[in-house]
């Protein structure tokens, strides 16, 4: 018979295009887990779908919920854990923290969504024991977090580490959402980016198979770059390759100004492993100073696309003055 524990707390990782919410015990375990897509809502029902995963993974789970906690792809002014303003999702100037303590009738706990998955990866994850990390997540925007001297660092109200914001080509493509600017790493190397470079390969390229896929009426996606990819589908391997080498443009800069021992990828799109991670590395290795870029290790992230949800649940666990056990 499985293990309930006696108490457990909610993570619910809010992303551009999708929710995920589970309930999790000090070990690390996931109890149950509720998925939603937050693709094309409005703020209010955005809301809504976030009570309603809560609320479903709360009643299924066979012990008491002691807090919820929320990561968000957002600025957090986390003076009042106001959620400020979000790129890829319809949220500003959102009471989140006091405003889901309500709905919720729990503690809650919000921090941005990288900066979740950059603390239970550095406790428990890809970077455990080292005290310097940079974490990016790699979906339909780029999500940046940052360990730094063992702590999260979250800048003077809470809104730093906008990392997938740093501009890689000035006079790139318009990043996307509500960010105003060009050439972000965002607008180069997120999961939109790759899927935009794919719909111009396919086009360039009809008889590879990326080409054959768009002549067939299928929606270029990020996951099916991948499969071609894999397949064989050298167009594909391009495409990725491409997308890997913006990534290490970024990387090679984080690497020159934290000098972390870890960086650590996560997100759906390091689905695409080797095929993204390898240009990256290359271009790290062309580009970064001496020493740290003979040092820093650039690895996928443990938890995978779970990075964000639990560490959301970390959030909360340490907000009531509780960590997981190392």
């Amino acid at each position: 018979m499985a293990h309930v524990p006696d108490a457990c707390v909610i993570g619910v990782d809010l992303g551009g295009t999708k929710l995920l919410a589970g309930a999790v015990d000090a070990d690390l375990t996931v109890h149950h887990r509720a998925h939603r897509s937050s693709r094309g809502t409005t703020q209010a029902e955005l809301l809504d779908i976030v009570v309603e995963a809560v609320t479903e993974v709360r009643d299924v789970v066979e012990t008491e919920v002691a807090a919820v906690g929320f990561g968000i792809p957002c600025l957090i002014d986390q003076r009042r854990g106001m959620a400020v303003m979000a790129v890829n999702l319809p949220i500003q100037d959102v009471p989140f923290r006091d405003l889901m303590a309500e709905r919720l009738g729990l503690p809650v706990f919000v921090d941005n969504d990288a900066n979740v998955a950059a603390l239970v990866e550095q406790r428990h994850g890809a970077a455990r024991g080292a005290d310097d990390v940079v974490m990016l997540t790699l979906g339909t925007g780029i999500g940046g977090g940052l360990v730094l001297a063992g702590e999260v660092y979250r800048g003077s109200v809470g809104a730093a580490a906008e990392l997938g914001h740093m501009v890689v080509q000035a006079d790139g493509p318009r990043c996307q959402g509500a960010c105003p600017n060009h050439g972000c790493l965002e607008a180069m190397a997120s999961g939109t980016a790759l899927a935009r470079e794919a719909r111009q390969a396919a086009a360039a390229h009809p008889t590879s198979g990326l080409g054959r896929a768009l002549a067939a009426g299928q929606e270029i996606t990020g996951p099916l770059v991948t499969e071609l990819a894999h397949d064989g589908d050298r167009v594909a391997r391009d495409v990725l390759a491409e997308i890997g080498g913006w990534l290490g443009v970024g990387i090679a800069s984080y690497v020159n100004i934290f000098n972390p021992a870890v960086v650590v990828l996560g997100g759906a799109v390091l689905q695409a492993g080797d095929l993204i991670m390898e240009p990256a590395r290359k271009t790290v290795a062309e580009r970064a100073l001496r020493p740290s870029r003979d040092l820093v290790r650039i690895v996928p992230a443990r938890f995978g696309p779970e990075s964000g949800m639990l560490g959301a649940a970390t959030l909360a666990m340490d907000g009531l003055g509780r960590r997981a056990p190392v």
